[in-house]
C-alpha cells in the first residue's frame, strides 16, 4: 500500500517529475513525427509509381515478346481475370519547339508505345493526365491563374470544354485536327512547364505544349539485338501531358501509339524469309509470318490479389503460353524462356523499381535508428532526476527501512515511479505527434504565410510578462525575475520572428519543386508509434534501475543520521 502512496506523493508534490514527463513526451513525439513523414513519403512514392506501371511487369527489352496478344489471353484466364496491356519501351531523342529560331533544344526521353484504352485499364493513366476535366470542388482549390481553370470553361456556344477534348485525344493518342497520331509528354519533359510553390504546373510564356509539335527520333534494333544504323524520325502533335507524381517518370517519359512505336523500332508484323533458298525471281523464299512484338506486358491484379501472388500466377501463365507456342508448328518464332535461367523478367512493380525505392527505405531505417537514440536521453533524464530524488529522500528511505520495508519494496517505489513517468510521457508524446502529423500541412502553410494576429498576440503576452516580472522583482527575489525574463524574451523573440518571416514571404520547408509531392504526408505510422512508446517506457525503467538499487541499499542507521 505504501508503494502507491509514496509514488503519488513524489509525483504530485514536485515540479521536476512533470519536467521529466514533458522531456519523454518530446522525445517520443520527435521520433513518431519524423518516421511517420518518412513512411508516408515512401508510401506516396509507391502508390504514385504504380500509377503508370501496374502490379506485375513481364519484360524482354531486346527484341520483344512475340505473340504477346496470346500471352495476354492466357493472363486474362487467371483467377480473378486480371487485366493486361502490351507496351513497347525504348529510348529516343525529342526535338522540342523551343526556343524561337532554327536551333531547337533536344531532350533524351523514354518512349512508351501503348494501346491507350487498355493501358488506362491497367494503370492510372487517365487520372494522371494533367489537362483534363475536373469537378467543381477540385477547380475551387486551384489558383486563380491556373490554366486548367480556363480549359474547363466551355467557349461561348460550345458544350465541350478544351479539357474534355484534350482528355479524349490523350485516350486515343490521335489528333483529330491534323488526323495524325499524337504524343503525350510527362509534365517535366518540357522546360516550358514551371512548377509552382503550390505544386501546380504553369506554362512559361507561350510554351504550352499541347499547341505545338515535336520530332521523335528512335534507333531500331534488329532480331539479333544490334542497332540498325538508319534512325526513324516522326513528327507528332502534342495532345496532352501527364503527371504521375514521380519526377523520374515525369521528367523523361513520353507516350505514343503502340503501332507507331512498333513501326519505328521495326517490331511490327513482317515476313520471314529463308536466305539459303531462292524463289523463281532470285529472292529469298518467303516462309511465314514474323509476328509483332512488345517489350513489356503490364498486368493489374484483380481485387484481393497481392502483387506477389499475381507474379506467381503470371509466371505459370507465361510457361503455359510458352508450351503452347512450342507445340504450334505454325508459330515459326518461339518466345524466349523465363525463370531464373531465362531471359524474360517477370517482376512486381517494387522489384522493377527497386533501385529507386530501396534507397528511400534505407534512409527511413537510418532516420529511425538515429532518432531512436533519444531513448538514451529518456533513460539519462530519469536516472539523473531519480538520483537527485533518492539523495533528497534519504531520511524517508531510512525511516521506511527501519520500519521493516524490504529492499525489494523500496526499489519498487522508484521503479514504479519511472514506469509512470515513461508511460505518461509516451501517451503525451503520442498525442502531440498525432496533432502535429495530422495538421502538418496547415502548420506548413502557416509557416509559409505567418498570421499577423499570432505575432501581435505574442508581443502582447511579452508585455504582460514583462509587467508581471517587474512587479515580482520588487520583492527582491531572484527566481521570479529570472523566469519572467526568460518567458518575456522568448515571447518577444517568437513574435519578432513571425513578423520577420511575414515580411520576407514566409518559409517553405516542403517545397513541391524539390519533393515533387504537393502535400506533406500526414498519416501516422502506427507500428513506429507503438514501438517508440514501448521503447520510451522501457528506457525510463532502465534509467530508474540505478537510483532504485541505490535506494534499496540504503543503510537505515546511516540514513537516519543523514542531514
Amino acid at each position: 500500500m505504501y508503494h502507491t502512496l509514496l509514488t503519488n506523493r513524489y509525483l504530485t508534490s514536485r515540479v521536476i517529475p512533470f519536467i521529466a514527463v514533458a522531456a519523454v513526451a518530446l522525445c517520443v513525439a520527435l521520433v513518431i513525427i519524423v518516421v511517420s513523414v518518412m513512411t508516408g513519403f515512401l508510401d506516396m512514392v509507391r502508390s504514385s509509381g504504380r500509377t503508370l506501371m501496374g502490379d506485375v511487369i513481364i519484360s524482354y527489352s531486346l527484341t520483344g515478346i512475340p505473340y504477346y496478344q496470346r500471352l495476354i489471353t492466357h493472363i486474362k484466364k487467371l483467377p480473378g481475370e486480371p487485366t493486361a496491356t502490351p507496351v513497347v519501351d525504348s529510348w529516343g531523342l525529342l526535338k522540342m519547339p523551343y526556343p524561337a529560331g532554327d536551333h531547337k533544344e533536344t531532350e533524351t526521353v523514354q518512349v512508351w508505345g501503348i494501346e491507350p484504352e487498355g493501358f488506362a485499364q491497367v494503370t492510372g493513366y487517365a487520372d494522371a493526365l494533367y489537362w483534363r476535366p475536373y469537378d467543381p470542388r477540385e477547380l475551387a482549390d486551384m489558383a486563380g491563374n491556373d490554366p486548367r481553370r480556363i480549359l474547363n470553361e466551355p467557349p461561348i456556344g460550345e458544350t465541350r470544354t478544351a479539357a474534355q477534348r484534350l482528355e479524349n485525344d490523350a485516350l486515343t493518342l490521335h489528333d483529330p485536327r491534323s488526323n495524325r497520331p499524337g504524343i503525350v509528354l510527362g509534365v517535366h519533359v518540357s522546360e516550358g512547364n514551371e512548377r509552382q510553390s503550390d505544386g501546380s504546373i504553369q506554362p512559361v510564356g507561350i510554351w504550352w505544349m499541347p499547341q505545338f509539335e515535336v520530332t521523335l527520333t528512335m534507333l531500331p534494333i534488329d532480331t539479333g539485338g544490334g542497332i540498325i544504323p538508319q534512325p526513324a524520325n516522326k513528327i507528332f502533335p502534342v495532345v496532352n501531358e501527364f503527371f504521375s507524381g514521380v519526377f523520374l517518370i515525369d521528367d523523361t517519359r513520353v507516350m505514343i501509339p503502340l503501332s507507331i512505336a512498333q513501326e519505328m523500332l521495326e517490331l511490327s508484323e513482317g515476313r520471314l524469309v529463308d536466305s539459303k533458298t531462292l524463289d523463281d525471281q532470285g529472292l529469298p523464299t518467303d516462309i511465314g509470318v514474323d509476328p509483332a512484338r512488345a517489350t513489356m506486358v503490364l498486368v493489374r491484379a484483380a481485387a484481393g490479389v497481392s502483387p506477389d501472388e499475381l507474379r506467381s500466377q503470371v509466371q505459370g501463365a507465361y510457361e503455359s503460353f510458352q508450351q503452347e507456342l512450342e507445340a504450334d508448328d505454325t508459330a515459326l518464332v518461339k518466345p524466349p524462356p523465363s525463370g531464373p535461367a531465362g531471359r524474360v523478367s517477370i517482376r512486381t512493380w517494387e522489384e522493377q523499381q527497386a533501385a529507386f525505392i530501396d534507397p528511400i527505405e534505407k534512409e527511413r531505417e537510418l532516420m529511425r535508428t538515429l532518432f531512436s537514440l533519444v531513448y538514451l536521453v529518456c533513460a539519462g533524464l530519469v536516472l539523473s532526476i531519480f538520483w537527485a530524488i533518492v539523495h533528497e529522500k534519504t531520511r524517508d528511505i531510512g525511516i521506511l527501512r527501519s520500519m521493516g520495508a524490504s529492499r525489494l519494496g523500496i526499489s519498487w517505489i522508484f521503479l514504479r515511479y519511472g514506469l509512470v513517468i515513461g508511460a505518461a510521457g509516451a501517451v503525451a508524446g503520442l498525442g502531440l505527434a498525432y496533432l502535429v502529423v495530422h495538421n502538418i500541412n496547415a502548420i506548413h502553410d502557416a509557416m509559409g504565410n505567418p498570421p499577423v494576429w499570432l505575432a501581435i498576440g505574442m508581443l502582447v503576452l511579452a508585455l504582460l510578462s514583462l509587467g508581471l516580472t517587474v512587479y515580482k522583482g520588487r520583492g527582491g527575489e531572484l527566481m521570479p525575475v529570472t523566469l519572467g525574463a526568460l518567458v518575456t524574451i522568448s515571447l518577444f523573440g517568437v513574435g519578432a520572428v513571425i513578423l520577420l518571416l511575414k515580411e520576407r514571404g514566409g518559409i517553405v520547408v516542403w517545397d513541391p519543386s524539390v519533393y515533387y509531392f504537393t502535400e506533406i504526408p500526414n498519416t501516422m505510422d502506427t507500428f513506429s508509434a507503438v514501438t517508440t512508446m514501448a521503447g520510451a517506457v522501457v528506457f525510463s525503467l532502465i534509467g530508474a534501475f540505478l537510483p532504485a538499487a541505490k535506494a534499496a541499499d540504503t543503510d537505515p542507521v546511516r540514513a537516519l543520521r543523514y542531514e
